[in-house]
């Protein structure tokens, strides 16, 4: 049961698993997290660690998701 609760720590550690062994970017790999899970993506915006947004916010530019300022934002 314990294992079901997750930290933003443990959640960060599944994240980059997924990362490493399906080829994924972070974007992609937390959606295949929240599908194998049964999640809603929107529920685990509170896990999201400050590194894991970086990374996601990484991502989302080098996908051209935002715009390109030096202010973009991610909405989590």
């Amino acid at each position: 049961i314990a294992s079901k609760f997750l930290t933003p720590s443990k959640f960060a550690l599944e994240i980059e698993k997924i990362v490493a062994e399906e080829n994924l970017n972070y974007i992609d790999a937390i959606v295949h997290y929240c599908e194998i899970n049964e999640l809603e993506v929107e529920s685990v915006t509170k896990l999201i660690s400050k590194p894991l947004k970086e990374r996601l916010k990484n991502d989302a530019n080098n996908l051209n998701f935002m715009k390109k300022t030096s202010r973009a934002k991610l909405p989590l």
